[in-house]
């Protein structure tokens, strides 16, 4: 468990953006969402710049478009939600294809897709780079609350162990002829929740005694220190000074 973990939203390269230090990406995404958030809804040919911009960062970082596109799928449910805004919203209707819509419900639900889809293809683009375990390292390096970071980090370490241990007790179940069918069939799948809670909960027990044997005080140490030079940060942050300049044209224009 203490080895790198790989996730699926991670893609294998050795591009720059690839080798950059995890707490510049994060920074770098950190502050490309805030600029794309303050842009007004009504500057289009904004959200088509910033579009341009991640466009740039997947090539030089070489993701293709079908993965990033392929990844972007899981924004649908705000994206059905974003399609219901012109419907219930309240205010000035417009008919658009014979249909009466709210103004403002239109404005509402551009907004929301084009705000959201560009933070989900930032953070797509930051996770198809970088590691889960350089991801929690960029975060302690920001300073993130050391508490959170260690929940987080156990969180990524054994949630692959739990998924592990629910396909055993499925497989368990379907050897003795089990399959739910029904309500009838609750009763079995509630006490293999229990059962699973306290598996889990016991494993929780043997795994802190074990690093509480092995010298942990509550404080994970931090092994590969990576910094990051000026050059690096220059690299990094050139996405989100180029979107601080869209939005300010924005703002102008």
């Amino acid at each position: 468990m203490g080895a790198g973990h790989s996730h699926r939203l991670y893609r294998h390269g050795h591009s720059p953006v690839h080798a950059l230090p995890p707490h510049t990406k994060l920074a770098a995404v950190l502050a490309f969402v805030i600029v794309v958030v303050s842009t007004p809804r009504e500057a289009m040919w904004a959200f088509g710049a910033y579009a341009v911009l991640l466009a740039a960062v997947a090539y030089a970082a070489r993701v293709p478009a079908g993965f990033l596109l392929k990844r972007l799928l899981i924004e649908v449910p705000f994206v059905a939600f974003a399609v219901l805004l012109p419907f219930v919203a309240e205010g000035e209707r417009a008919d658009v294809l014979g249909l009466s819509l709210s103004v403002n419900g239109l404005w509402g639900a551009w907004n929301v897709l084009a705000k959201g889809t560009l933070g989900v293809a930032a953070s797509v683009l930051l996770a198809a780079t970088t590691e889960l375990r350089e991801l929690l390292h960029g975060l302690q390096r920001l300073k993130l609350p050391p508490l959170l970071v260690q929940i987080a980090s156990f969180m990524v370490r054994y949630g692959d162990v739990i998924t592990d241990e629910m396909r055993r007790m499925r497989i368990a179940r379907e050897s003795r002829g089990f399959e739910a069918r029904g309500i009838r069939h609750w009763g079995v799948l509630a006490k293999s929740a229990g059962a699973l809670f306290i598996r889990s909960y016991e494993r929780g027990e043997r795994v802190h005694l074990a690093m509480v044997s092995r010298g942990y005080t509550g404080v994970v140490p931090v092994i590969d220190e990576v910094a990051a030079s000026r050059a690096q940060w220059s690299y990094a942050l050139a996405l989100p000074c180029a979107a601080l300049v869209v939005c300010l044209l924005g703002w102008t224009l």
